[in-house]
C-alpha cells in the first residue's frame, strides 16, 4: 500500500527510505559495471568476427560447396546418437576443412540456435591471440556466457580476486580449465555445441586441450563437440582414447572434389565478370583448374588470386604456367621471389612475416623489414613488393597477413 505523510521536524523516516533506494541502485550499477569488465578481460578476439573475417577472405561461403557433409553418414550418427559426442573432421591442407566447419555452424545455429549454445573458435598460427589452448578456452567461455549469461558467475567469483590475471597468469590454464568444467556441469546449461577449428594451428598447450576435450566429451551428454585438424598422429592418438567419429576428407574424395569443382564455377565466374574474359576463355579456365586442383580449394584460390592480378590478354598463358598441386605451387612462387629484381626486399619481407605475432600494417612492416626510404615513403612500393611474394600474404584492407 503506498500512502505520504507529513509532520513538522526531521522526517528521517522517508530519509531511510530514499537511502535505501539508491544503495539498491548503486549496487546494481555496479554489478552490472563489474560483469562488463569481466567479459572485456575475458575477451581475446571475438569468434563470430573471425568467422565473418574468414569467410570474406575467401570470397564468401557457398553453401553447395558444404552441404555434402550435413548427408554424410559419419556426421548424421554424430549428429543422432546419443553416445557418441565428438566429431573429428580431418584433411591435408588446402582441403576446406574451415570453410566446412563454417557451413556446419551455420547449419547447427539455423537449426538449433534458438535453444541451445553453439561456442566455436577458429586457431591460427601466426596469430599470437589465438594459437593457444588457453586463447581457445577463454573463446569458448566467451561464447557460452554471452549467450547464456547467467554462466557468467563461474568466472566471476574467481575474477573478483584475481582481476585480468586470472586469464593471463602462469596458472590460467589450469583455472580457466576447472571455470569450464564448472559451466559444462552446471544443471542450467542448454543443450551445447562446441566448435573447434584447426587443432594443428593450436601452437601451445595442445596435449592438455586435446586431454580436456576427451576428458569432458564422455561426460555431459548435453554437450556435443566437432574439432577439425591436419591428419596428425599425435592428434590422432589422443582423440582415439574417446569415441569419437572420424570423418577423413581424403575418404570422401568424390564429395570433396565435387565441391572443389562448384566452387572453381563460382570464382572463375566471378574472375570473368570484373576481367571481362570470353565465354570461351572461361570455360578453358574452369577445365584447367578442375583438372589441375587435386581436390584442393587453397590451390584454386591461389590461383585464381594470380589471375586476378593478370591482364585479361595473358590469362590464358599464364594459367598454363602453375603446375598441379600446393607443393608445386608453393615451389613456384618461391622461384618467382628468387627470380625479382627485388629478391632482397621480398626475402626481408617474408622473413619478417614468418617470425610476428599477429597481422601487421603497412608502416608496421616497412619499419621492422627496415625497408630503405624509398619504399617506406612511396605508398605504391611496398604493395608491388607484396605482390610479388606471391599468396604467402594476404592484404586485407591495411593489414597484412602471412
Amino acid at each position: 500500500m503506498a500512502y505520504t505523510t507529513s509532520y513538522d521536524g526531521t522526517n528521517s523516516g522517508l530519509q531511510v527510505g530514499q537511502n535505501l533506494g539508491h544503495i539498491t541502485v548503486t549496487a546494481q550499477v555496479q554489478s552490472e559495471t563489474l560483469n562488463q569488465a569481466c567479459l572485456r578481460d575475458l575477451r581475446t578476439t571475438n569468434p563470430h568476427h573471425d568467422k565473418n573475417r574468414i569467410q570474406n577472405t575467401n570470397g564468401g561461403l557457398l553453401k553447395d560447396s558444404y552441404c555434402w557433409i550435413l548427408d554424410n553418414d559419419e556426421f548424421q550418427q554424430w549428429q543422432d546418437n546419443e553416445s557418441k559426442f565428438l566429431l573429428w573432421i580431418r584433411g591435408d591442407p588446402g582441403k576446406g576443412k574451415t570453410m566446412l566447419l563454417c557451413g556446419i555452424i551455420d547449419e547447427l545455429t539455423r537449426l538449433f540456435g534458438d535453444f541451445a549454445n553453439i561456442s566455436f573458435f577458429f586457431c591460427q598460427a601466426t596469430d599470437v591471440r589465438i594459437n593457444n589452448a588457453t586463447a581457445i578456452l577463454r573463446g569458448l567461455i566467451y561464447s557460452l556466457v554471452k549467450k547464456q549469461p547467467s554462466l557468467l558467475s563461474h568466472v566471476q567469483g574467481q575474477y573478483d580476486d584475481a582481476g585480468k590475471a586470472l586469464f593471463e597468469d602462469i596458472n590460467a590454464w589450469n583455472a580457466l580449465s576447472k571455470i569450464f568444467t564448472d559451466i559444462l556441469k552446471d544443471p542450467a546449461l542448454q543443450s551445447t555445441y562446441l566448435i573447434i577449428d584447426a587443432l594443428d594451428e593450436c601452437t601451445t598447450g595442445l596435449p592438455s586441450l586435446l586431454d580436456l576435450v576427451t576428458q569432458i566429451s564422455s561426460v555431459h551428454p548435453q554437450v556435443k563437440w566437432i574439432v577439425s585438424s591436419r591428419n596428425w598422429s599425435e592428434i590422432e592418438e589422443r582423440l582415439d582414447t574417446t569415441q569419437t567419429i572420424p570423418i577423413s576428407l581424403e575418404l570422401n574424395e568424390a564429395s570433396v572434389s565435387e565441391a572443389v569443382d562448384i566452387f572453381i564455377q563460382r570464382k572463375v565466374n566471378d574472375l570473368a565478370k570484373v576481367k571481362k574474359y570470353s565465354d570461351a576463355t572461361r570455360d578453358i579456365i574452369c577445365h584447367q583448374l578442375s583438372s589441375n586442383s587435386q581436390g584442393t580449394f587453397l590451390w584454386v584460390a591461389l590461383v585464381c588470386q594470380d589471375l586476378d592480378r593478370t591482364p585479361r590478354r595473358h590469362a590464358l598463358k599464364k594459367l598454363k604456367a602453375f603446375p598441379p598441386g600446393l607443393d608445386a605451387l608453393y615451389g613456384r612462387m618461391i622461384v618467382q621471389v628468387h627470380k625479382s629484381e627485388d629478391s632482397d626486399l621480398c626475402k626481408r619481407v617474408l622473413a619478417v612475416m614468418s617470425i610476428v605475432y599477429r597481422p601487421v600494417a603497412f608502416d608496421e612492416l616497412a619499419s621492422l623489414a627496415e625497408l630503405p626510404d624509398d619504399i617506406s615513403n612511396d605508398p605504391e612500393a611496398l604493395p608491388e613488393i607484396i605482390a610479388i611474394c606471391g599468396s604467402f600474404l594476404t592484404v586485407r584492407e591495411d593489414t597484412i597477413i602471412f
